[in-house]
């Protein structure tokens, strides 16, 4: 049998095929995935759910003049290979490869970048308006999965695009699920009718119970068969979404080819908003991921055979260390509540929601809520943590400073993936939580050196009388040993552990040991370099840092955050109030630009945010001091020479 995908370079490529040959290459392109992504790691599951769709959207559609947006970015693959990245792919996610995402950067057929849930219809009603305000000719069309429908922002979309009444088709693609199950009674209304069910069982009863009437029963049939259409609608989500102003379409099966092929040919002559409900499963065709599908949104490399992945020893991670502390706290002190936005898996706060359902919530893709949500229960005495990814929290920003900070709430942000996250690319490193939280007055903000150190952070925001974050890197941790006693730390201590005369680092978070290492090799170069564990970005240890930095004149701030604003710009800000001049200080962290995928080894090794990194850096620094104090020396001496 021949190979059709190694024929297809482009959605041109695709349409030579008959329709009967679509459902071989829907096979070949799950086998290509699945092989692929055995290999480099990546989100499976959902990718595996949208392969019929895709092929169906490219058959139809004529990108890229046709504009086809993908809601988050994690359901392209199938689009990725389509349109000309299938022999690039298997650089899926590698530093200086292709992004899991959507990237205009990456091809004239990814209309807009995707990376964060419930963005996509906004995006194209925008651009559906812009066409029609040039007067071309296109079709926009959005790819939303149902749990971006718990995002507020997809509904504000679709009340403007009711209103608005442009052309354009928005097909929601339904698999019950976003990363982990979705939440919400919008969630069970779609569950309720997932595909058709309470329409087709009352339609084969009524049947059933007409048709052997004589005379009567086929003429009641018949008269009954004028009103499906209405009451289809009354049944099914179609009365919501008719009344935003869209004609709606379905559900229909999403992975019947033939059926997708008719229904998007009929969308397109329509100029209308549409929204076409489409039903898929998650982990479509691979038996381990329709099993696990939440396990393998997002796997590492795994045997694409058994779909086994290789057991990893070592260090827990930072998240099973905060997922652990939480439920300890949480059994002594009932008035902690845990939240979190569509990730309870992802963030550790499963283990709260098994261990005590009834302090767990689950708001879904509505961080923004999540944060307003809890502003409530601490207004009524309640602790409630929230654990969000960094990249995920930015989304929140405006109720954190207005309802949080403004109303000085004791509120605790647990940002999990901060800094450099790695293969996920841009959209989700945690780069900025750094600057735009220590910017915001009553917040106080940590990050945990190691593992031991985050149990007793987290303790510390939970039991400060007003809003507190800890961010903490993805991955595993040092290793350490965890204390069975966990306690709360002094506001604004830092730690020092190692004096130096020739120069100090001050670092924060994951950023610690790196340093700590660093210095321990300069030691052996005949070098004295102090290092401290910063602790708090906010507020900083005033006296520590300046007496530390009058005894060693060099200071070098590290952090894996923003360098704009950041943790060595509060240093800065520090030296200037104190008018501490005589002070060379150099910061280290991420430059002004966003930090493309790859490992984290690899990408902290490019920024110099390592032990070798920070060593070059003090080398480089201290030959600076060294070559300074030479000059002065030689003009001081000059100056004696010519007076004498």
């Amino acid at each position: 049998m021949e190979n059709l995908l190694e024929q297809i370079n482009s959605p041109e490529d695709l349409k030579k095929l008959s329709p009967d040959k679509l459902p071989q290459l829907a096979e070949e392109l799950r086998e290509f995935i699945i092989k692929t992504v055995s290999k480099t790691g990546g989100h499976l599951s959902s990718n595996l759910g949208t392969i019929e769709l895709t092929i169906a959207l490219h058959y139809i559609f004529d990108a890229p003049k046709d504009k086809i947006i993908w809601d988050v970015g994690h359901q392209a693959y199938a689009h990725k290979i389509l349109t000309g990245r299938r022999e690039v792919f298997h650089t899926l996610r590698q530093y200086q490869g292709i992004s899991g995402f959507l990237r205009r950067e990456e091809s004239i057929y990814d209309a807009y970048n995707a990376g964060h849930a419930s963005t996509a219809i906004s995006a194209a009603l925008g651009m559906a308006e812009a066409r029609d305000m040039k007067k071309e000719d296109f079709k926009v069309v959005a790819v939303v999965g149902d749990g971006s429908l718990s995002g507020g922002i997809a509904f504000e979309a679709l009340n403007q695009a009711g209103h608005l009444k442009r052309d354009l088709i928005v097909i929601l693609n339904d698999n019950e699920m976003s990363i982990s199950g979705n939440v919400g009674a919008l969630s069970a209304y779609l569950s309720r009718v997932l595909t058709g069910q309470v329409y087709s069982r009352f339609r084969k009863d009524t049947k059933s119970v007409l048709e052997p009437i004589p005379g009567i029963g086929e003429h009641m049939l018949k008269t009954i068969s004028r009103f499906e259409e209405a009451f289809r609608k009354f049944i099914t989500p179609g009365m919501l979404f008719e009344d935003l102003g869209f004609k709606y379409v379905g559900p229909i099966k999403g992975h019947n080819l033939p059926l997708l092929i008719r229904t998007f040919k009929n969308a397109k002559r329509l100029d209308r908003p549409i929204l076409i409900h489409v039903v898929t499963k998650k982990g479509k065709g691979y038996e381990p991921a329709e099993k696990k599908p939440i396990f393998y949104h997002g796997v590492s490399t795994f045997n694409p055979e058994t779909g086994e992945v290789p057991k990893k020893s070592g260090p827990p991670s930072y998240t099973s260390v905060f997922s652990k502390t939480i439920v300890k706290l949480a059994r002594a002190d009932e008035k902690i509540i845990g939240i979190t936005a569509a990730m309870p898996e992802g963030t550790g706060l499963d283990a709260l929601a098994k261990e005590i359902p009834e302090r767990f919530y689950d708001v879904g893709i509505a961080e923004a809520h999540a944060t307003l949500f809890a502003a409530g229960l601490a207004l009524e005495g309640f602790k409630p943590v929230l654990a969000i990814y960094s990249t995920f929290l930015q989304r929140a920003f405006d109720p954190i400073v207005h309802d949080i900070s403004l109303m000085n709430l004791p509120v605790t942000f647990s940002m999990d993936r901060a800094g450099i996250v790695g293969e996920d690319g841009p959209t989700h490193h945690g780069s900025f939580d750094l600057t735009y939280l220590r910017s915001l007055p009553n917040m106080i903000l940590m990050a945990p050196k190691d593992e031991n150190e985050l149990q007793h952070m987290l303790k510390t925001a939970i039991e400060f009388p007003g809003p507190a974050a800890v961010r903490y890197p993805r991955g595993k941790g040092e290793g350490v040993q965890l204390d069975e006693e966990i306690k709360v730390l002094n506001i604004g201590e830092a730690e020092e552990l190692k004096s130096g005369k020739d120069a100090t680092i001050i670092a924060i978070g994951n950023m610690v040991y790196p340093a700590l290492r660093a210095s321990q090799n300069l030691e052996k170069e005949g070098m004295n370099i102090g290092v401290v564990n910063a602790r708090f970005v906010k507020p900083l240890d005033k006296e520590m840092i300046i007496n530390i930095a009058k005894e060693s004149g060099l200071i070098l701030t590290v952090e894996e955050n923003a360098i704009q604003g950041g943790f060595g710009s509060a240093v800065l800000e520090l030296f200037e109030k104190e008018n501490l001049r005589n002070v060379v200080v150099k910061r280290m962290g991420l430059p002004d630009k966003f930090i493309e995928h790859g490992s984290p080894n690899i990408l902290r090794k490019r920024y110099g945010l390592c032990e070798e990194g920070i060593v070059s850096e003090l080398k480089s620094l201290l030959n600076s001091k060294k070559n300074k104090n030479f000059f002065l020396s030689f003009l001081n001496n000059a100056g004696k020479r010519t007076a004498g």
